[in-house]
C-alpha cells in the first residue's frame, strides 16, 4: 500500500463502524474501481472560498451545479464562479482535442497542493469525474447539513478512468407496485453515484398500467389501479367485488417529460418497457378486446393473486388469459397508438417490448390462433409469438426506434435488427450475439436484485437468493459470446415484494456497487477484498446520504443437512473475511461471550432455537438471526 498522508490516515481510521476493516485497506475507496490511481505526496485542503472554472460553461453547467450543491451543504464553504482557470480552486475542462482512451464516458482527475482539476472529451465525462471526486472528500461530503469537525482534505492524486461496457443499467418495476415520480427520481440520483447510465422502467404488467395513453383512457383509469393487500405476493386471497380498487397510480405524459429530462441532465437515458404478449392483464382488463379469450370481459387487474401455474416449468400455464391476442387486428392498432406515443416521450433509440413468460394454454385451443396458424403458415405455439413479435418490431422500427426483447423473443425466430436482453442464463445472449444480435447481458444468476440477498429469516421470502460475492462475480462478456454484440448488463429490481421505496434502495445496494464494478472497472482489476472494504467505507456514506442498505453481507449462509441418525447438521459460512460468529440454542440472546462457531452444529434433541450473531473483533455487524428447528429441518433437501 503507497504511502498516505496523516490526515487521511486519521479519517479512513475514523469513518464510522463500517471503515473498521483491514481487509486490503486502501487510502481510496472508489466505486466502481477506476482504471488507473496514482497517489502522491501532499494534499489538497478546500479553501474558504471556493473558486469553480469551466472553460464551457453552458455545457459543463450540470456538473458544476451538483459539485457547488453539494459542496455548499456539507461543508458551508462559498462557491464563486471563476473566468480564469490559473487562480481557480477547481476546474472543470473539456478537452480541446479528444484523447481517444477516455471516449465519451472517460475522464481525468488530476489533485496537487493548489488545485482540482477535472477534465474529459464530453460534459458527461466531467460529470462522472464529479461522482468519483465526491469519494475522495470525507464520507460527511454525503450528509444533508453542514458536518462540524471535518478536515476538508484529498491526497493529491491522478486518476484515468473510463468505462469497460457502453450499457450499464438498472430496471426499475414501477408495475407491481406504484413509485412516485420524486421517487424514480431519487433512484436516478443514487444510480448516477455509481455511474449507471441505463434506467429500464418497466411500466406495464399484470398489476398495473403506469403510462398515459391519449385516446386510451381506460388505461389509466381502470389498468393502473388494483386491491390493496401485504404480505406474501403472488398467493393473496382473490379480491372481491365490494374491495376497493384504489391502490396504485400513473404517470402522466407530463411527469414523464419531466423525468425524462431529470435523467438527461444527470447523462441517463431511459428504455421504456410495454411488456406484451404476456404480463398484459392490466391492458386487458381496461379493453377486454385485447385478449382472444371471450372471459375477458370478467378480468379485473392483478391484485397479487395466483394467476400462473408454474408447477409444469416454463411457459408457465395461465389460470387467466394474462396474454394479447397476436390473432386480433385490434391489438396491432392499439400497440401502434402505445408505441407512437412512448416513441415521442422517450429520446433513448431502444423500445422494449418485453416478450417474457407469455402462457401458450390458451392460445393453443383458441381458434382465431388456429387460423392464423393456418394462414401464415405457423407450425407451433412460439412461431405464433414470433409472428406477433415481428409485427411489434415493424411498428416500433416505424416510429425510428429498435426493438428490444427478453431472451424468449429468440425461440420461434427473429429478425437480424431485434437486440435482446438475456435473462434466463448467460447462454441466450451468448446465442444471441453469435447470431449477430446486440445483447444486453442480465441473466437471473447474477443480477436479479429481488433475490433474497441473505438469509430467508432476514429477507422478504421469494424463491432464490443472490448475495453480495454472486453478484461480484459477473462478468457480462462471457469467451464464448462474440463481443462486438454485447452491449454491456443490467441488474433487474423487481418489486412484487418491494411494497415501499427504502425498501427500494436496500435491495439495490450493496449489490448495486457490485454490478457497477462488473459493467464499468476492469475486470483484472476486481478483487473481493478490496471491494468489501471499499463497500464499508461506502456504507458511512449512504448511511449521511439517507440511503437505506442491506447489511446481508455481514450474515453467515446457512446450509442444514441430516446425519445418519436423522440429527440436524447446520453449517455456517462467512460471505467476508474477518467476521467471527456466535450462536445460542437455548432460547437466549447470543454475543460474542458466547459459544464461537467454529465447527459445524449438531442441533441438541430438544432445541426449538437456532440463534446466530456475527462480531468484528468486539463490535456487532451481523443482525440477530433466529431460525426455529423446525424451519430449520425444511431447509435439508
Amino acid at each position: 500500500m503507497k504511502k498516505i498522508n496523516q490526515f487521511f490516515l486519521c479519517f479512513l481510521f475514523s469513518a464510522g463502524a463500517f471503515a473498521q476493516s483491514d481487509i486490503n485497506k486502501t487510502s481510496i475507496s472508489i466505486i466502481p474501481q477506476p482504471v488507473s490511481v496514482t497517489e502522491k505526496a501532499g494534499s489538497f485542503k478546500l479553501p474558504e472560498n471556493i473558486s469553480v472554472y469551466a472553460n464551457d460553461a453552458n455545457a459543463l453547467k450540470q456538473s458544476v451545479d451538483v459539485f457547488s450543491e453539494k459542496i455548499t451543504t456539507a461543508t458551508g464553504k462559498k462557491i464563486t464562479l471563476s473566468k480564469s482557470d490559473g487562480k481557480s480552486t477547481v476546474k472543470f475542462v473539456l478537452n480541446s482535442s479528444n484523447e481517444a482512451q477516455l471516449g465519451n464516458e472517460g475522464y481525468k482527475i488530476s489533485v496537487n497542493n493548489n488545485q482540482i482539476t477535472v477534465s474529459a472529451n464530453t460534459p458527461q465525462g466531467v460529470f462522472y469525474g464529479v461522482q468519483t471526486l465526491f469519494q475522495l472528500f470525507p464520507a460527511e461530503i454525503e450528509g444533508k447539513e453542514i458536518a462540524k469537525n471535518i478536515t476538508w482534505e484529498i491526497p493529491n492524486i491522478e486518476i484515468t478512468d473510463y468505462p469497460k461496457l457502453a450499457w450499464r443499467g438498472l430496471m426499475f418495476d414501477v408495475s407491481r407496485h406504484f413509485f412516485t415520480k420524486d421517487e424514480v427520481k431519487k433512484y436516478i440520483d443514487n444510480m448516477v453515484r455509481y455511474k449507471y447510465n441505463i434506467l429500464h422502467w418497466h411500466l406495464t404488467d399484470d398489476e398495473g398500467w403506469r403510462i398515459e395513453i391519449k385516446g386510451l383512457p381506460k388505461l389509466t383509469e381502470i389498468g393502473a389501479w388494483n386491491v390493496k393487500r401485504t404480505g406474501n405476493f403472488g398467493n393473496f386471497i382473490p379480491t372481491t367485488p365490494d374491495e376497493p380498487r384504489n391502490y396504485g397510480g400513473y404517470y402522466t405524459q407530463e411527469d414523464i417529460k419531466e423525468i425524462v429530462q431529470y435523467a438527461k441532465e444527470r447523462f441517463v437515458n431511459i428504455m421504456p418497457e410495454i411488456d406484451v404478449p404476456g404480463h398484459s392483464l392490466a391492458a386487458i382488463a381496461s379493453y377486454p378486446e385485447l385478449s382472444c379469450t371471450a372471459d375477458a370481459v370478467n378480468y379485473k387487474v392483478r391484485s397479487g393473486e395466483q394467476i400462473m401455474d408454474w408447477s409444469h416449468g416454463a411457459p408457465p400455464l395461465a389460470l387467466v388469459d394474462n396474454s394479447l391476442c397476436p390473432a386480433s387486428e385490434k391489438v396491432y392498432a392499439f400497440l401502434d397508438t402505445v408505441i407512437t406515443q412512448v416513441a415521442a416521450l422517450f429520446p433513448f433509440e431502444y423500445i422494449h417490448m418485453g416478450g417474457d413468460e407469455a402462457a401458450h394454454n390458451f392460445w393453443e385451443k383458441d381458434e382465431k390462433i388456429k387460423q392464423l396458424m393456418k394462414q401464415e403458415g405457423l407450425k407451433t405455439i412460439p412461431q405464433v409469438q414470433a409472428y406477433f413479435e415481428k409485427r411489434v418490431e415493424q411498428i416500433v422500427v416505424s416510429k425510428g426506434k429498435k426493438f428490444m426483447g427478453w431472451d424468449e423473443i429468440l425461440e420461434g425466430g427473429v429478425t437480424p435488427s431485434a437486440s435482446v436482453m438475456s435473462w434466463r442464463g448467460m447462454k441466450h445472449g451468448i446465442k444471441a450475439s453469435n447470431e449477430k444480435h446486440n445483447v444486453v447481458m442480465s441473466p437471473t444468476d447474477f443480477a436479479y436484485f429481488d433475490y433474497m440477498q441473505g438469509d430467508e429469516a432476514t429477507e422478504p421470502k421469494i424463491y432464490a437468493s443472490l448475495r453480495l460475492n454472486k453478484v461480484y462475480q459477473f462478468e457480462p462478456v462471457p469467451a464464448e459470446a462474440n463481443a462486438n454484440y454485447i452491449l454491456g448488463g443490467q441488474a433487474n429490481l423487481w418489486t412484487e415484494q418491494v411494497y415501499n421505496f427504502r425498501q427500494v434502495e436496500y435491495m439495490t445496494w450493496p449489490r448495486g456497487f457490485a454490478m457497477s464494478e462488473s459493467l464499468w472497472s476492469p475486470s483484472a482489476k476486481k478483487n473481493w477484498n478490496n471491494f468489501i472494504s471499499r463497500t464499508e467505507d461506502h456504507f458511512k456514506r449512504l448511511e449521511l446520504a439517507e440511503i437505506k442498505y442491506s447489511p446481508a453481507m455481514y450474515d453467515p449462509i446457512i446450509t442444514v443437512k441430516s446425519n445418519a441418525n436423522k440429527e440436524l447438521i447446520v453449517t455456517l459460512t462467512p460471505e467476508i473475511e474477518g467476521l467471527d460468529l456466535y450462536y445460542s440454542f437455548d432460547n437466549s440472546g447470543p454475543d460474542n461471550f458466547y459459544p464461537k462457531y467454529t465447527a459445524e452444529l449438531t442441533v441438541p434433541k430438544d432445541a426449538n432455537m437456532l440463534r446466530v450473531i456475527t462480531y468484528k473483533g468486539k463490535k456487532v455487524m451481523g443482525r440477530m438471526i433466529s431460525i426455529p428447528v423446525i424451519d430449520l429441518a425444511k431447509r435439508v433437501k
